[in-house]
Order: C-alpha cells, then structure tokens, then sequence
C-alpha cells in the first residue's frame, strides 16, 4: 500500500512539475588549474558531489516546480593542495532572478569568498547537520544555499528571507570553533568575511538594504516592460533607502551594501542610459554618494545617448 502511494505521488509530481524541496537550480563548477601532479579524477567526482549537494537538498519547507527554482552558480577556484584531502581556494556565488514579463534575469549576488579552506574525501556523502558544524566544506555550501534563498525571497516581499539568513546565522555559530577560518569577527580583513554579512543583513540598521533589494526589483524592474517611466522612478527612490544606510554608516566598512550594489552597478548603468537628463544627473548624484568606487562607472550614464 506504501508502495503504491510512493508511486502515484511520484507520477503527480512528475505531471506536474511539482516537488517539494530542490529550491535551487544550481550550476557548479571546480578548477584546479593551479594544482600540479594530483589525481585530477578527484575534481571531477567533487563537482559533481556539490552540484548533487546544492540541488537535491531539501532546504525549506515550500514546494517549487521545476521553473520557479533558483538560478544560481558555484564556482570553486582551488589554489592550493595542503595534503591528500585538503584544499585552500576561492568561491564565487552568483544569484540571478526573472524579472516579470521579460527574458531578462537580474543579477542579485555576485561576489567572492577568498577565504576557504575545507577537506574533501572522494565519495564520502555530503550531509548537512543545521545543529552541528562536522564539515567545512558541507557548511560552506549550506551557507551559501541559505544567503542564495534569503537574497530570493527578499527580492519578492519586504523581509521575506528572514528566516533563511537566521539558519545562516545558526550555521556561522556552529562554526566559531572551526580552524578554518572566515566565520569569526576577525578573520579576514575590511569586515569581509561571512560571519559579517549575515550580521550585517540581520542588523536592524541594515534593514532599508533589504528592503531596497524588495522595492527595486517589484516596484522597479518587475515593471519595466509595462511602465519604463514609472519604473526608473521607482528605482531611484529606492535608491535613496541605500543613501540614508551610507549616510548612517552602521559600521566602517558596510560589507553588506558593497554586496549589493557590486550586483547592480552595471544594470544600473544600462537603465539610465536611456532615461531623461534631469533623471540621470539624480541618480548619478546618489550613486556617486554611496559608491563612489565605481564613479567612472555611473559617470557613462551622463554622456550616453
């Protein structure tokens, strides 16, 4: 009887494309160009470990069908060997999200862990414990599934990734007696770790961060095809959330907002190209505020066409 259940809800999901769990669709990838004389066999099975990892693992409780899962990629850069199943390196995460009524996908993260640091034994399972820290490499990816589904959900309602960036927070705590390092105050420098980015999200003076992320992409992008004008409007208002959290500086160094705005700089540039002058003379003036690294960037929306 079992049996025959399993079946008949396996073929429902199957006709409908509904699952539960597989949030994301993650693409993976791992280099080892660096690494000399090792058995490059083993690059291969852990790629395709962590690629099963991200997106056969049940990370919340809501149901996906096969389109509305997270577009995402991890790509792994590994510099150094330290011994038989050890390895030092680098790890990109990138997150993109459709925008309403369009082709187009919005990049939201995309950014570089260079502290990582995690032992890797070919064919051993990777299992996520969310009240235990028994892997780093396992809590490395968990985090980051976590931050990928907080960064989503908070781009579709106000706060929606709360509780997603709390179980990143749970999973930095585990980890405060890892000897690797990145998910301790200290590690790191300028801030730049993950123990601060999920702080920094979670701080309620952050707060007009995420709900910028929600205002742009529903009250802006999500309109663009329909209402341009309205649209870029919009955008720049929520812009001026991220003003008043420069203006406030939490902390000295604001990792969280750098995220952020390193995601949305070049579509920023490419949407006011095309707006009214008085627009784009605003929005570069707010821009080159709180971001002036990229100045020169914002500086080709005045003289585009």
């Amino acid at each position: 009887m079992r049996k025959s259940l399993l079946i008949v809800l396996l073929v429902h999901a199957a006709l409908t494309g509904v699952v539960r769990g597989q949030e994301l669709l993650c693409n993976v990838q791992v280099t080892a160009q660096r690494i000399q004389g090792s058995n490059r066999q083993v690059f291969q099975t852990m790629q395709r470990d962590i690629y099963e990892f991200m997106n056969n693992t049940v990370w919340t409780n809501h149901v996906y069908s096969y389109s509305e899962r997270i577009d995402c990629n991890i790509m792994i850069n590994l510099t150094e060997q330290l011994s038989a199943d050890e390895f030092r390196g680098t790890i990109q995460v990138q997150l993109r999200r459709p925008v309403f009524n369009t082709t187009y996908n919005s990049t939201i993260l995309n950014f570089v862990d260079n502290n990582v640091q995690f032992r890797y034994v070919e064919f051993q399972p990777l299992e996520f414990d969310p009240n235990s820290h028994r892997s780093n490499l396992v809590s490395l990816l968990a985090y980051y599934a976590y931050i990928i589904i907080g960064f989503d959900y908070d781009s579709y309602s106000p706060l929606g990734g709360t509780e997603y960036f709390q179980i990143a927070e749970k999973i930095v705590t585990n980890a405060q007696n890892a000897p690797e390092s990145g998910w301790k105050p200290y590690d790191g420098s300028r801030n730049r770790n993950r123990y601060w980015l999920v702080k920094n999200i979670l701080d309620a003076q952050y707060q007009m961060v995420r709900t910028f992320v929600y205002e742009y992409h529903i009250r802006g992008l999500d309109m663009m095809e329909s209402r341009i004008n309205e649209s870029r409007t919009s955008i720049v208002e929520s812009l001026r959330l991220l003003q008043q959290v420069y203006r406030t500086r939490p902390d000295p160094f604001m990792y969280y907002l750098q995220i952020v705005l390193e995601a949305k700089a070049d579509e920023l540039v490419n949407i006011y190209s095309r707006a009214f002058p008085e627009e784009k003379s605003r929005v570069v003036q707010i821009l080159n505020e709180i971001d002036p690294a990229n100045r020169s960037k914002y500086e080709k929306i005045l003289s585009s066409n």
